[in-house]
């Protein structure tokens, strides 16, 4: 684990990033979510958090989702809600599971259904897919950027894909560009030097489509 020379509050003011694990510039994946041949969607089996002020986007827009995705609003989100100061809004609920995935889950065409309706819709997908998803398999807690549970204890399906390696993207490559939709380029600046320390022959700038 590193400090950053100084705190990286997010665009929303939350979360505020104030060290680095150092493991997302060496752990590799394969990005292109879709395509991965055997993984079918394994990242959305146990829901989302999403902060609060996420929750009230959702809702805003709930007419035409519930028509988009044939999903009453009802079922989206857990009652309980769980307060964090990491988050935006300071607290978070998180999406329901049925039948052992995320209820957002597309479980014809795969893929998250937010994501797919901002695409239909012309929108942008940071407005109303959480945070939390767009920038897996990296995390937040406690204002360390690091890798997600998954990543650590090995259940990620994609992690260090064999048939993969050694084209597959590092952690932070592959999520770099939402890194800075969130935080912006100074922090990019930063990271960038860290991962040339770790890593002497870091890649160039890796183009990744969102799954």
């Amino acid at each position: 684990m590193r400090a950053l020379s100084r705190p990286y509050p997010a665009r929303d003011h939350a979360p505020v990033l104030t060290h680095v694990d150092t493991a997302i510039f060496t752990a590799r994946y394969f990005t292109r979510c879709l395509a991965h041949p055997t993984c079918r969607d394994w990242c959305c089996s146990h829901g989302v958090d999403v902060d609060e002020a996420n929750v009230a986007r959702l809702l805003e827009h709930a007419d035409e989702l519930e028509r988009f995705t044939g999903i009453d609003r009802a079922r989206w989100f857990r009652d309980d809600v769980t307060r964090d100061a990491e988050f935006p809004s300071g607290a978070y609920r998180r999406t329901r599971v049925e039948d052992g995935a995320c209820v957002f889950l597309d479980r014809s065409a795969r893929g998250c259904r937010i994501h797919a309706f901002c695409i239909a819709t012309g929108s942008d997908y940071h407005e109303l897919k959480p945070m939390v998803s767009t920038l897996f398999p990296l995390t937040f807690d406690e204002g360390l950027l690091r890798p997600s549970d998954e990543v650590h204890d090995h259940s990620l399906v994609c992690l260090d894909a064999p048939d993969t390696r050694p084209s597959s993207p590092t952690l932070y490559r592959g999520v770099r560009d939402e890194l800075r939709f969130y935080f912006g380029e100074p922090l990019l600046a930063e990271l960038d030097a860290l991962e040339a320390a770790h890593t002497p022959h870091a890649p160039t700038r890796l183009r990744v489509v969102p799954g």
